[in-house]
């Protein structure tokens, strides 16, 4: 077991690492599947463009926007029925597909930010729009008739946690390739496992393994359709399948668990109280006085905005909006708000969740918030709100939630709440930002026990240490 010591001003917090999804040391055995599936199939669908076309053919989507979506009904007489579906296996939906940024300057302007990187809200997008492609690979509907399009909608309802690395090592005049497979699925609901790498010289830059989880509906889009059952073909899909349902349950778990839905733990508590005393002047009680530390600031004061009008080049069928278009938005508006934060450039280094709960129509407006909710060391953690905004109605209706964590070259500012709604914020940031670094609270631990650093340890984290033998 590690001990990891996480700063904060005036104290030390110590807290010990846990076996979570995916441990930062996340090298190459985080890719074995990957590279197994590859060995099980050589599928290619071609390029992040093909499978637009491809996406357009098998549903028949046309071009051209009309204000009243094209009706799909007369395709709802050919949903099937659960047991009419034969079973699948992972290789089956495995598929490569590659984003051409070699040789092509127009593409590569699409995918360069202001550094001259990659921009990852981008690589977001194509992720959403390729883990839909996925889903019409699984999906196989043996009494379909030919030339009728496929009676389904695929609509996305979670991203669960995607680490990056290697981001600045990313060259955006080689190719980008996109792999990924449905790797487990319910009645109606898929898990979509995606890895994105880029080749260079014969070897392979990671880049991310990211969850997408999917949910099959009907050709209109108003109730639920079945998804065919994922049966491992082997050992290795057994595996992998068997920690995919894992997954499932720790979601489940997760939920309910919310800071939102029940009172903070005791030991929060106490760290609520604890900012409450660091920001409340000594020896008097006038109601609501507050001061800030030094190197501290507000959270009310660390948060931008943007309004945004969607427009229909990035529809569906049913003219709301992508979500690979609302993660695009809301990941440069995230970096935009820790960028001033920082007053540099930090990295992007995990996307703890992001939670679709809403769809946004083409004809509202989008609003985001991006928040700074929690601090340590030289690690941000925002959580990013989006909101549909009806101009009819006057009404905002909260449509995803965004958690990303960022790494700054030199330490940040503390953060901290100045009400009660915000040390929620603040206590739950905290929560994403341990989950973001895999790190669990220890108690209690003697202050003297924190030593030297390990050999081994990343650059990626805060100081880390070994646990006495037990």
């Amino acid at each position: 077991m590690t001990r990891l010591s996480l700063w904060t001003p005036r104290r030390w917090q110590y807290l010990i690492r846990i076996q979570a999804r995916w441990p930062l040391h996340c090298a190459r055995r985080h890719y074995y599947m990957d590279e197994y599936m590859k060995e099980q199939s050589d599928h290619n669908s071609g390029t992040i463009h093909d499978i637009v076309i491809k996406l357009r053919e098998r549903t028949g989507v046309d071009i051209g926007y009309h204000i009243t979506p094209k009706s799909r009904e007369n395709l709802l007489k050919y949903q099937p029925k659960q047991e009419e579906l034969p079973t699948r296996s992972m290789k089956d939906s495995y598929t490569v597909v590659t984003v051409p940024l070699y040789g092509n300057e127009l593409i590569r302007e699409r995918y360069v930010n202001h550094l001259g990187r990659v921009r990852l809200g981008r690589l977001m997008e194509d992720m959403d729009m390729f883990a839909v492609w996925i889903c019409h690979r699984h999906i196989q509907l043996p009494n379909l008739p030919k030339n009728v399009f496929l009676p389904y909608t695929f609509v996305t309802i979670l991203v669960d946690r995607v680490d990056f690395k290697n981001t600045e090592y990313l060259a955006l005049n080689k190719n980008l390739e996109l792999s990924g497979f449905v790797s487990w699925t319910g009645s109606s609901s898929m898990e979509i496992t995606i890895y994105v790498r880029q080749p260079v010289d014969g070897e392979y830059v990671n880049v991310t393994k990211a969850l997408f989880i999917m949910v099959a509906r009907n050709a209109t889009n108003t109730g639920s359709a079945p998804a065919n059952t994922l049966k491992p073909a082997d050992k290795m899909e057994q595996k992998y399948w068997e920690a995919a349902n894992k997954r499932q349950i720790e979601r489940k778990r997760a939920r309910g668990e919310s800071v939102f839905i029940s009172p903070p733990l005791e030991h929060e508590q106490a760290i609520m109280y604890n900012v409450l005393q660091r920001t409340t002047p000594p020896n008097t009680f006038e109601l609501n006085k507050r001061i800030l530390p030094h190197r501290c600031r507000w959270m009310k004061d660390s948060m931008c905005s943007t309004l945004l009008k969607p427009y229909p080049q990035n529809r569906n069928a049913q003219n709301t909006v992508f979500g690979g278009y609302l993660m695009r938005q809301a990941v440069e508006l995230t970096v935009v708000m820790a960028s001033v934060y920082v007053g540099d450039a930090p990295r992007l280094k995990c996307i703890s969740d992001i939670s679709f709960l809403k769809p946004v129509m083409v004809t509202d407006f989008l609003q985001m918030n991006a928040h700074v909710v929690y601090t340590s060391h030289n690690y941000l953690q925002l959580m990013t709100i989006a909101q549909n905004f009806n101009t009819d109605r006057r009404e905002h209706t909260t449509t995803n939630i965004f958690y990303i964590t960022f790494k700054a070259d030199t330490i940040v500012d503390e953060v901290l709440p100045g009400s009660y709604r915000e040390m929620l914020w603040y206590i739950h940031g905290r929560r994403k930002f341990l989950s973001a670094l895999n790190l669990q609270m220890q108690y209690p631990l003697p202050e003297e026990e924190c030593g030297d650093d390990d050999e081994d340890q990343e650059d990626d984290q805060p100081c880390q240490q070994e646990s006495p033998a037990k």
